[in-house]
Order: C-alpha cells, then sequence, then structure tokens
C-alpha cells in the first residue's frame, strides 16, 4: 500500500515542510528571477516553475488558478501571466530555469548552485550537412593560364553572338 507516500523529493523534512519549502523557493525565483539555493533544492523546484509558466502561456482561468495554488501568491502570479502574454516565452517550449553551480558549501559541503528564469529568445539549430561522401584524390592535371590577350577576344565573340541570336529569333517570328 502506498499511505502517504508522494511522488518527488522528501528534501529530508516531513511532507508539510517540504511544499512550504518549495513553494517559497518558487515564489522566490519569479520575485528575484534569480535565487541561490544548494542543487538538490533547484531541481526539485524546477517542475513547478515549469508547470507555472506553462500555465502562464495558456493564460485560462483554470490555469490561473492552478498557479495560484501552487505559488501562494495572488500578485506575482498576475506578475508571472503578464510577461507570459508580453511574449517573454513564447517561442521556448520548455527549459525556463538554468541551474548554474557555484561550488561546495563551506560548512556541510552541500553544492550550491544559482537559479534563474531563462528570458533569453532560443537559438534555432543548424542542422547539420549529410556527411558527403568518400572522396579519393585523383591526381590534378595541370592548368593552363589563360593570357591577357584572349580575355577581351573571349568576351568580343560573346558581344558578336548575342545580336546574331535575336536575328536569327526575329526570322523565325516571321
Amino acid at each position: 500500500m502506498r499511505h502517504n507516500k508522494k511522488k518527488g523529493m522528501k528534501l529530508g523534512t516531513d511532507a508539510s515542510h517540504t511544499k512550504a519549502m518549495k513553494r517559497s523557493l518558487v515564489r522566490a525565483l519569479f520575485e528575484n528571477d534569480r535565487i541561490k539555493t544548494i542543487d538538490v533544492r533547484a531541481k526539485a523546484i524546477r517542475a513547478d516553475v515549469d508547470h507555472v509558466i506553462t500555465w502562464a502561456k495558456k493564460g485560462d482561468i483554470a490555469s490561473r488558478r492552478l498557479a495560484i495554488a501552487t505559488v501562494g501568491d495572488k500578485d506575482i502570479v498576475r506578475e508571472v501571466f503578464e510577461k507570459a502574454a508580453q511574449g517573454m516565452w513564447a517561442d521556448r517550449n520548455g527549459g525556463y530555469t538554468r541551474i548554474m553551480k557555484l561550488g561546495p558549501r563551506k560548512g556541510d559541503g552541500a553544492e550550491i548552485v544559482i537559479m534563474e528564469l531563462v528570458t533569453e529568445p532560443v537559438q534555432p539549430k543548424v542542422k547539420k550537412a549529410a556527411p558527403a561522401a568518400k572522396v579519393t584524390k585523383v591526381e590534378e592535371a595541370p592548368v593552363e593560364e589563360p593570357k591577357a590577350e584572349e580575355e577581351p577576344v573571349v568576351e568580343e565573340t560573346a558581344a558578336e553572338e548575342a545580336p546574331a541570336e535575336e536575328a536569327a529569333e526575329e526570322e523565325k517570328a516571321e
């Protein structure tokens, strides 16, 4: 039986304290756009933050009520919904947070991270070209460079051929 066993990280506390701590961290992240916390807590709230932003992009009243229940502050939810309505995350399909590691904490060695909201637009991935067929090298034939005198001659002949072609087209039209 699974009495009182919820999915997710417990974070070393009972269920009510974990819920309050996660709600407080989510609220702080939306207020400040960046928080400094330990790695495990940042990974635990990442899903909640992504859900709130996804609801904000949807923008209906049911989504707003779900976000208020998760964050616990109507003013912060209103700000997040306004940012989403302005198109802050319009081109992004997830991955609204970034976690950057700072190193171990001095007292107990817990990994400290900075968690922030991603505001940059998405850069589209450049598709790699299909790998070219393997080419074997062949001996190169010596190339003769055209002399300077030959180039004008080629241009003159091209100029002479153009009126001849026009005359031929006129004769066919008659």
